[in-house]
């Protein structure tokens, strides 16, 4: 192929999908969104008694800042370098004044106009003008950027807002979570859904995935339950007909592990479905400790899945841990994971049975082994326990 051929080949396939529209809505529209982005936070009227030089310096210098503090710390070093380094540069090029012409049209004349200016060595101008152009990329890099972290953490307020907060309890029975996105916004989920005959459904998953496309499947599913959770009393039948509706849309490649329990406080006894889901600890009064693992698959692994339910019983002093894989999965800085026997190790050195107590000193046990490594999946930790009620002293008859 001739080299004129290949030019025009390598020039049509960088430029596909390009129309005159997306150009100019960089310059239309995208800048000065970006522009606006960065400076809202700029006191114009600070400026406005100043000259009009000073007044466009400080506006830069305010501009430069507004934009350079977003960078984190590390990349805006970086950043700063790379201006000093070019600054340097352009200094080497300089080659003292020279004289521009000024082209002035007084038809039917046309001449030039002499005007001192700086010289430069030849390809200067176009260095420069490709600096200009890298940094004005940036700039829209950063400003989209921003502006997708910020509406993910619209969105983690959201996702939040949507499990239960704090400790709930009733006569029996305590249960209290705690989850932490490995990215802004994640994929497990936990939920305490006390019933009118005094029993209550707690349950912990895991989508498949991380960030966005994790938590729309997390938020689709709460939906799922708790529209369904009335209309099913048993836990397998429950776990069944979710199955059925996440398998109908969830799209391919994507499923769900989920506990599911249905808890007694008046007796202990605890009816359970594990799909797929990491097994539960249960943490007895003795320091003895089950797994719950009876159940099936995960959810939209197959839609015709059924599920078998399992039943323990909970006495008071037991505690029920559930669980995702990322509390075990954590690493330390040498890249060895917490594991269960880390997890049993912290539930172990809890004094008590408080749900609150436990979850808390999981999560924290985990952030001690980790030492500030970055989490490679989502923490999330439901604790349902069944504390020792205390005896109730007799009456003394009044003498």
């Amino acid at each position: 192929m001739p080299p004129v051929s290949r030019a025009r080949d390598f020039f049509a396939a960088y430029t596909q999908d390009l129309t005159s529209e997306d150009l100019g809505r960089v310059f239309t529209r995208d800048a000065p969104e970006a522009y606006r982005f960065f400076t809202r936070g700029i006191d114009s009227k600070a400026f406005k008694s100043l000259p009009w030089h000073r007044r466009a310096l400080r506006w830069t210098q305010a501009f430069f800042m507004a934009f350079t503090m977003r960078l984190t710390p590390a990349r805006r070093v970086l950043y700063g370098v790379a201006l000093l380094a070019a600054a340097i540069g352009v200094l080497k090029l300089f080659r003292g004044l020279g004289v521009f012409g000024v082209p002035i049209v007084i038809p039917p004349f046309f001449f030039r106009v002499g005007v001192p200016t700086l010289a430069f060595q030849a390809g200067t101008n176009w260095l420069i003008l490709a600096f200009a152009l890298m940094n004005f990329i940036v700039l829209l890099e950063v400003f989209d950027r921003l502006s997708l972290k910020r509406d993910l953490e619209v969105a983690r307020e959201i996702q939040l807002a949507m499990l239960p907060d704090g400790t709930w309890s009733a006569p029996g029975v305590e249960a209290s979570g705690l989850t932490r996105p490995a990215n802004t916004v994640g994929g497990d989920f936990y939920d305490i859904l006390p019933r009118p005959d005094g029993r209550v459904i707690v349950a912990l998953g895991d989508v498949a995935g991380k960030a966005s496309p994790a938590a729309l499947l997390m938020a689709l599913f709460l939906a799922m339950l708790r529209t369904l959770v009335d209309d099913y009393a048993s836990p397998p039948e429950l776990v069944r007909r979710l199955n059925i509706q996440v398998a109908k849309h969830a799209p391919p490649s994507r499923f769900i592990t989920l506990f599911l329990g249905l808890f007694d406080p008046a007796t202990g006894d605890l009816e359970f479905v594990n799909a797929g889901q990491t097994p539960p600890l249960l943490l007895r009064a003795g320091g003895a400790v089950e797994r719950l693992s009876t159940g099936g698959v995960a959810l939209a692994m197959f839609e015709g899945s059924t599920y078998e339910s399992g039943h323990a019983r909970l006495d008071p002093g037991d505690a029920l841990i559930m669980y995702s894989d990322g509390i075990t999965e954590a690493e330390s800085a040498n890249g060895q994971m917490f594991e269960e026997l880390g997890l049993e190790a912290a539930v172990r050195a809890t004094p008590g049975v408080a749900a609150a107590v436990l979850s808390r000193a999981i999560f924290r046990a985990v952030d001690d082994y980790r030492r500030g490594e970055r989490l490679a999946d989502d923490l999330t930790v439901l604790v349902l326990s069944r504390p020792i009620v205390p005896p109730v002293p007799p009456l003394v008859p009044a003498a």
